[in-house]
Order: C-alpha cells, then structure tokens, then sequence
C-alpha cells in the first residue's frame, strides 16, 4: 500500500477507498436507556426489500449513493462517473474483489478514452484496511441504530439525511481513516 500511495501522489490521482453495504427495514439493535428490569421492546414491519448503499472515501471526504435492491455493475458505473464529476484530477479507486468491481461494465467504462481513473483492489478478506468499513459501522449503529422504519423509503430518507450529516463532520472522516489499519 505504501507504494501505491506514492504512485498516486507521482501521477496527482486522489485515492478513494470504495465499499458496498445494504440496509434494510429490519432495525440494528443497540443499547438503549430504559428502566432496570424493563427490557425496551422494538416493533417494527419487515419485509426482503432491501436498499443497498455505495461510498468513497478520501482523505478529506466520502462520497455516497443509495440504490434500490443490490449493486450491480452498471451502478457502480453510475457512482464513478458521479465521483469523476465530483473529484477533479485522477482517481485511483482501491475496493475489494466484489465480482461486479471486475464486471465487463466496469472494466469498460474504466478503460475508455474520456475517463481517468485506476483501479486497485484489496487482498481478500481484509476489510479492516478499508476506511469505509468503519463507515458502514458508524452509521449502522450511531446513526440508524434502533430505527424502526415501517417502509423502506423511511429507511432511505433517514439514512440519506444522517449520511449527509456525518459528510459535514471532518472528524468523523479522520477517524474512518485512523481505525483503518493502513500501512501508508
């Protein structure tokens, strides 16, 4: 990783970490204040519906996208091409070896003329060098835990405005990259 630092600074390309999650209606439970001996119930609807989350993560910022259902290849290629208007220079994206990172869709999208990012991916099974993993966290039990949302589309609209909360904490991103247990 150290080398890859300092071939990114050589060529002026941002390092952005990128990740995947899912939410859903089902709540993440997480301690609560309630009287001795009275265990807080939650209730909440449930349904298989899910909402899937994409985030980049630089060292001064994180860049988020919510999709209905699972993130696919052409998804993924939505969200480069928002963090390619977003971030100006040359991006060097570093993920994990999810099979639609190295999707035909991707892969194209990537090697075209007009577009100037690189990619590099994390070896397996190590998601403690990525930054936004400690996101994910932050948000699943800060930020959303205990949520009992009886449609999705609550879950969505409080995940986006608690996500753009946390984008304008600076000591969060910091600490996002801290926790990561990178060598760089």
């Amino acid at each position: 990783m150290a080398g890859t630092k300092k071939n990114a600074e050589k060529r002026g390309q941002t390092i952005v970490f990128v990740d995947e999650s899912g939410l859903s209606e089902r709540p993440t439970r997480v301690r609560t204040w309630a009287p001795r001996g009275q265990t807080p119930v939650l209730q909440y609807s449930f349904s298989w519906h899910q909402l899937s989350a994409i985030a980049g993560v630089t060292f001064w910022q994180f860049y988020f996208r919510l999709f209905p259902g699972s993130i696919k290849g052409p998804q993924i290629v939505e969200f480069l091409k928002a963090l390619n208007r977003q971030i100006p220079g040359p991006l060097l994206i570093i993920w994990d070896g999810l099979q639609a990172h190295k999707s035909k869709v991707v892969r194209r999208y990537v090697e075209r003329d007009d577009v100037d990012i690189q990619l590099a991916f994390l070896p397996a099974y190590a998601p403690e060098l990525n930054p936004v993993e400690y996101l994910w966290g932050y948000l699943k039990v800060h930020e959303l835990g205990n949520l009992c949302a009886s449609k999705l589309h609550q879950v969505s609209d409080f995940a986006r405005r608690r996500l753009k909360s946390m984008q304008r904490r600076s000591n969060l991103v910091a600490a996002f990259w801290e926790q990561a247990e990178l060598p760089i």
